[in-house]
């Protein structure tokens, strides 16, 4: 009889054991997508590129949530995120520091960071920001085709592109306050873009190209940002998909869960 139910117990404890492996293999991944814009500009694309980070996400086992409102920047709301998405945010984009120092903690306890095209203009008074995001928006060139070099085939958000990728009707974009940290993916080549204003900035900072997509680690998180993706349409095509859809999950792919022990509890303006 007692060995009857140690056999059960056994058998039973297995069961648990693969239920539970299962449980956490098949655990989906969940991120903020945040489209918050302050007072300015805001880029027309943002209801297609929800539209469709939506739905690239939920083809790959990952949960979104779409928010404009600074309010979610809590940190017991951001502990359910495994990246912050800044799709075309733009300005001031919190309405607090509680709200600063909220997402600043997330990303110090290990969080991680996604920012696509204008994210690069959000909080442009917050150094801190600018150095996790890995620069600061100054200006781009007029709308118009131009050539886009891969710099670094190594990642899932550029190793399906050509050695040469032609943009259209996209916005060339120059950011100043370059993290040096950060490991540059595409850059523009500048011989194919017109700009009446290159003499003045970037001139030739980077010789002929100027970085567009990076990823890096920053102050205990990681972060990848793209600087493409101005109008509405380039949301609907693939080889753009596949770019945001890898940096997400670069972004999502680490270990551990959030450690507030190595988060500060000031804000960190500078």
């Amino acid at each position: 009889m007692i060995k009857h139910l140690i056999t059960t117990a056994g058998f039973l404890l297995l069961i648990l054991i693969i239920i539970s492996s299962f449980s956490l293999i098949g655990k989906k991944k969940r991120v903020l997508l945040y489209t918050k814009n302050g007072e300015g500009f805001v880029h027309k694309n943002i209801p297609n590129s929800i539209k469709v980070i939506k739905r690239i996400c939920a083809e790959n086992n990952i949960a979104v949530d779409a928010s404009e409102d600074p309010s979610v920047f809590t940190e017991d709301n951001l502990n359910k995120y495994d990246a912050l998405v800044f799709s075309n945010t733009n300005n001031e984009v919190f309405g607090t520091n509680d709200q600063r120092l909220a997402f600043q903690r997330y990303i110090q306890a290990g969080g991680a960071f996604v920012g696509i095209h204008s994210a690069s203009g959000s909080e442009r008074e917050w150094p801190w920001f600018w150095k996790m995001l890995g620069g600061k928006f100054k200006r781009h060139a007029p709308g118009q085709d131009f050539i886009v070099k891969v710099i670094d085939k190594n990642h899932p958000s550029t190793d399906f592109l050509p050695d040469k990728y032609r943009r259209e009707k996209d916005e060339c974009y120059y950011l100043n306050h370059l993290n040096p940290d950060i490991h540059v993916l595409l850059a523009a080549d500048m011989t194919s873009v017109e700009d009446p204003k290159k003499g003045e900035y970037p001139f030739d900072i980077f010789g002929d190209y100027f970085p567009l997509c990076w990823f890096h680690e920053f102050d205990g998180g990681r972060q990848w940002y793209t600087a493409l993706g101005h109008q509405i349409e380039h949301y609907d095509d693939p080889l753009f998909q596949k770019h945001i859809l890898g940096g997400i999950k670069w972004a999502i792919d680490k270990k551990g869960k959030l450690d507030y022990s190595k988060a500060t509890t000031k804000l960190i303006i500078k």
